[in-house]
């Protein structure tokens, strides 16, 4: 009994080690090729560039709002990404086998936040 309980500790404390805080990006500025100006439609045209280009399904849902979905080997998250032409937000909404829980997050979540937030950048620099 005692064996199983130090098992179920172990495995807990294992599990611990994954959990990141739950990553947004707020606020982060719109930056384009200098000379160039973004509309709302570029930074939109951008994101859902970014997104399919590492495999997230990106929808957009309302002006300013893009859905972001991504399924991978049984895990998925769910984000939207908030934007004007000067700026936008990628934030948390719902996700699959992640182990979300009181703000925390496996920590691959983070991974393709900045990931996905990097290729936003790349996008937009060549507007």
């Amino acid at each position: 009994m005692l064996r199983k309980l130090l098992l179920i500790a172990c495995a807990l404390a294992l599990a611990a080690c994954t959990s990141r805080p739950v990553m947004n990006v707020a606020a982060e500025p719109v930056v384009v090729t200098p000379g160039k100006t973004a509309s709302a439609d570029n930074v939109r045209d951008a994101i859902l560039r970014a997104g399919a280009g590492l495999g997230w399904h990106m929808q957009p849902m309302s002006p300013g709002v893009v859905r972001g979905t991504i399924a991978l080997r049984g895990h998925g998250a769910e984000i939207n990404v908030k934007y004007t032409a000067k700026s936008y937000d990628i934030v948390y909404v719902n996700s699959t086998n992640l182990n979300a829980e009181n703000g925390q997050i496996h920590k691959n979540y983070n991974g393709w936040i900045e990931n996905l937030n990097r290729a936003i950048q790349r996008e937009l620099l060549r507007i």
